[in-house]
């Protein structure tokens, strides 16, 4: 049994996408460890006295529109009044415990696959600031409340076929903080290292271009502070590509360390299925220097 819970304030002002959102973020816990959702709680914070009950509703109808994409069931919730707006869930899923997945386990000579795009901390902070407009904040919704259901499936069939049980070693998803972060806590979970293929990482659009104006979360200046000590060749001209690497991310995609055969198999499998988001090989699992990232 994985259980989990997750819920934050409004990072959109479509409360119904919000609503999605949130949800999507909480059920990615329980995808990234390798299972299926079962269950799902809602968890509602209602400023009563200054908004219309019809937002709370809104919310609620968005969530359960994800938990039943994911074939879950909602099964009851608490709410309270509170100042601020603030949904999530609380969700319970099933995995065989022979095929569970931590952070840890990833292995030298392992690639890193990154199904989602990242830069959305940055692209929501453009938005709140008016210097986004209304199509770049729905390509950024729509990657935020594009469930990690199919990543996992994906994986899952991979991990069945004869050869490919112990193929994949670790998965995380990416939020808070930052890819940088998560990926430092994998690499320091499984006592070894890694080499980012910059290049490589999926940048929704515009993102370089609103960092380079200072357009940044203060979470990715917290997030570069702490981890970046765990960069193993920093320089001057790598300031700006750890500023992307340590944006916050909301309902980010799944980092899956496995043999190159395996990565090469899940990203095939997403795009026969029709996975329409960017998802690539970022880099590789070295030995040594546990906890160290080398940018390449």
């Amino acid at each position: 049994m994985i259980q989990t819970v997750d819920f934050f304030t409004p990072i959109v002002d479509d409360p119904y996408r919000f609503g999605q959102i949130t949800a999507a973020n909480a059920l990615s816990d329980v995808y990234a460890m390798g299972g299926r959702p079962l269950l799902a709680m809602n968890i509602l914070a209602c400023p009563v006295k200054t908004m219309d009950r019809s937002v709370f509703r809104e919310v609620i109808r968005g969530g359960l529109s994800k938990i039943e994409e994911a074939g879950a069931l909602l099964v009851g919730g608490h709410s309270i009044e509170d100042a601020e707006l603030k949904y999530g869930l609380s969700v319970t899923g099933l995995v065989h415990p022979q095929k569970v997945l931590l952070n840890a386990g990833a292995r030298p000579g392992d690639v890193l696959l990154l199904t989602k795009p990242i830069g959305t901390g940055i692209l929501s902070t453009a938005i709140k600031g008016g210097l986004a407009g209304s199509d770049l904040e729905e390509r950024i919704t729509e990657v935020m409340v594009t469930l990690n259901k199919l990543a996992a499936e994906v994986m899952d069939d991979v991990r069945s076929r004869t050869g490919m049980e112990d193929a994949v070693h670790a998965c995380t998803d990416i939020t808070g903080f930052g890819l940088l972060g998560h990926l430092h806590e994998m690499l320091e979970a499984s006592d070894v290292s890694a080499r980012l293929f910059s290049q490589n990482v999926p940048l929704l659009d515009r993102t370089e271009e609103f960092a380079r104006m200072g357009i940044v979360p203060a979470g990715a200046h917290a997030n570069r502070r702490h981890f970046s000590q765990w960069i193993a060749n920093r320089t001057e001209a790598s300031a700006d590509l750890e500023v992307l690497l340590c944006d916050p991310q909301t309902s980010g995609g799944l980092l899956i360390a496995a043999t190159p055969s395996a990565a090469a198999a899940i990203a095939r499998g997403l795009a026969e299925r029709g996975y329409s988001l960017p998802c690539a090989v970022i880099g590789e699992i070295t030995a040594g220097n546990r906890g160290m990232i080398r940018l390449a």
